[in-house]
């Protein structure tokens, strides 16, 4: 693995690729900055942000690189949504792919997916706020809504370290 590779919006998917970089001894860079750095064909681990279901930058990164690995940083829990993930992304079964639960604030957000956030948050976070019956991911994704949070952790790549570790 030559490095990991990311794009990010609010800095969830940032932090987490510096965690993982440290964690698994490799170089980081954004998606613009490897252009610059990292040789077109490289094998790399990519982060990206979950939009709609979109894994933003995974398919310019799949053009330029071997990409082994993908992790999704979104508001879903860790390790929650990956069928519908890798379907929508069109990424192969034959590499793995983590989703990783990032920080949530709105006021990080800018323009049109500040605004996109505002009303889900809303429209979301009232219907899951009068569900009686809610689920523990969905008290968390209220929580998450409603108080904001900081949900970047360590712990939460422990399934990517694992994999990293057997490959290598």
């Amino acid at each position: 693995m030559k490095a990991i590779i990311y794009t990010s919006n609010t800095g969830s998917t940032a932090e987490y690729a510096q965690l993982l970089g440290k964690e698994l001894n490799l170089p980081v860079h954004s998606l613009q900055q490897a252009k610059n750095k990292v040789l077109s064909g490289s094998e790399i681990i990519y982060l990206g942000w979950i939009m709609a279901g979109g894994i933003k930058g995974y398919k310019e990164a799949a053009k330029l690189y071997k990409v082994r690995a993908v992790c999704g940083v979104g508001m879903g829990q860790t390790g929650t949504q990956l069928k519908k993930i890798r379907d929508k992304n069109a990424i192969p079964q034959s590499i793995p792919l983590f989703t990783l639960q990032g920080n949530f604030d709105v006021k990080k957000l800018h323009g049109a997916y500040r605004l996109m956030m505002s009303v889900m948050v809303k429209t979301v976070g009232k219907q899951l706020a009068n569900k009686t019956d809610r689920t523990p991911e969905e008290d968390d994704m209220l929580d998450m809504m409603v108080n904001g949070g900081k949900r970047v952790s360590l712990q939460n790549m422990k399934a990517i370290t694992e994999w990293y570790k057997n490959i290598h």
